[in-house]
C-alpha cells in the first residue's frame, strides 16, 4: 500500500516537475522527446492530467496567503535542488500539487530568468523550438517554432506584434490595460482570456480557447467578437466580396502544439505536410498531386518528421524516397523520376 502510495506521489512529483519545465523556458526537441518518453508510461500521463487540471485550478488560489508563503520560502533558499524538497515539505499536504501548479509558473520563472519586465524587447523561436514568456503583468505568451514578437508594456496599455510564426496568449485580467495584439492588419483586443494568433503568408488566424475578444481589421474597419471554440481568418491585402465569417472549431486540437502535439481531423494531406514541415528543418514534399486533398486524421509529435512520413506513407500507399539535402519525397511506388 505505501509503495503504491509512494510510486503515485513520485509521479505527481515529476508530472508538476515537467510541468514547470515545460512552461517556463525554450522547449527543445530534446526536451520534448524525454517528456513523451516519460509520459508513455500511464501513470504518469494520468499525473501530468493532473497537474494540468490542478494548474487551472490554482488561478484561484493565487492569492491564497498559505501559498504565497510557500513560493517565498522555496524562492528564498540558496540551492536549486534544495529549494523543491524544502518547499515541499513546508507545504500542507492537501496545499503541495495545487501550489506547486502555481510555483511552476511562477517562482520557478523568476529563478530562471524567464521574467520579462520590459518597455519593449523582441522574443523570438528558433525552428523546432517553443518558449515561453512570462511578462510583468502576469500574462504568459508561448511562442511556437519559428515566430517573432515584440512585446512593449505601458502602464496604459499591453500591446503585442505578431511579426511571424503562432503564439498563444494566456492574459492576465487587467482593464485598466487593454491587451492587443497586432499583426498584418489585425488587431486582437482581449482583457482576460486564452487565445492563439497565427500569422502566416495568407493571413492571419485568430482561436480563442477561453474568455472574449474582439478582432479587429483595419482595411475597412471591419471587426468580429469571438467566444470560446470560435476561429476566424483575416486578410490585409486581399479584398473579398464577403466579409470573413467566424467559424466553430474544435480548439483543444486547433491549439495542439501548446503540448508538443499535432493534432489533425479529416486535415487534407497537404495541409498536414505544410503544418509538420513548420517544426522541423528536414522537409517532406508530396509527388502526388491527386492525393493532395485526401483528408488525413491522427495525433503526431511535433519535429517528428520520420514518424508522420511513414504514417502517410503506409496509410496512401507511398513510397518514401530520401534525398541527399534531407528532403523526405512521398510518391507512388515504381521507378524514382529523373
Amino acid at each position: 500500500m505505501s509503495e503504491h502510495a509512494s510510486a503515485d506521489d513520485r509521479a505527481r512529483l515529476e508530472a508538476a516537475e515537467w510541468f514547470a519545465r515545460l512552461n517556463s523556458r525554450t522547449v527543445s526537441t530534446a526536451s520534448l522527446h524525454a517528456f513523451r518518453a516519460w509520459r508513455a508510461d500511464p501513470a504518469n500521463a494520468s499525473a501530468y492530467a493532473e497537474q494540468e487540471a490542478l494548474w487551472k485550478a490554482a488561478g484561484r488560489l493565487q492569492d491564497d496567503p498559505e501559498i504565497g508563503a510557500a513560493v517565498q520560502t522555496a524562492l528564498d533558499q540558496s540551492s536549486r535542488r534544495r529549494r523543491l524538497g524544502d518547499w515541499l515539505k513546508a507545504v500542507p499536504t492537501s496545499l503541495k500539487f495545487a501550489s506547486l501548479a502555481a510555483f511552476g509558473l511562477g517562482a520557478v520563472l523568476a529563478v530562471w530568468g524567464v521574467v520579462a519586465t520590459q518597455a519593449g524587447q523582441t522574443y523570438r523561436s528558433g525552428i523546432g523550438e517553443q518558449r515561453i514568456v512570462r511578462l510583468e503583468d502576469g500574462s504568459q505568451v508561448r511562442l511556437d517554432t519559428d515566430t517573432t514578437l515584440r512585446v512593449r508594456l505601458t502602464p496604459g496599455a499591453r500591446r503585442i506584434e505578431l511579426d511571424h510564426g503562432q503564439a498563444f496568449f494566456d492574459v492576465a485580467h487587467d482593464p485598466t490595460r487593454p491587451f492587443t495584439v497586432r499583426a498584418d492588419g489585425a488587431e486582437v483586443r482581449a482583457i482576460g482570456t486564452r487565445f492563439d494568433v497565427r500569422r502566416d503568408g495568407s493571413g492571419v488566424q485568430v482561436t480563442l480557447v477561453e474568455g472574449k475578444v474582439q478582432v479587429r481589421q483595419a482595411q475597412g474597419d471591419r471587426h468580429w467578437t469571438m467566444v470560446p471554440g470560435d476561429q476566424l481568418r483575416v486578410t490585409q491585402n486581399r479584398p473579398t466580396v464577403t466579409a470573413p465569417q467566424v467559424r466553430r472549431i474544435d480548439a483543444v486540437a486547433a491549439t495542439s502544439w501548446t503540448t508538443g502535439r499535432l493534432t489533425f481531423r479529416a486535415t487534407p494531406l497537404s495541409a498536414a505536410i505544410a503544418e509538420v514541415n513548420r517544426y522541423g528543418r528536414k522537409k517532406i514534399s508530396l509527388d502526388a498531386a491527386d492525393l493532395a486533398q485526401r483528408p488525413v486524421s491522427g495525433a503526431f509529435e511535433s519535429g517528428d518528421t520520420e514518424a508522420f512520413a511513414t504514417a502517410v506513407a503506409d496509410l496512401c500507399g507511398l513510397q518514401i524516397d530520401r534525398r541527399g539535402d534531407g528532403e523526405i519525397v512521398l510518391r507512388r511506388p515504381g521507378p524514382a523520376a529523373s
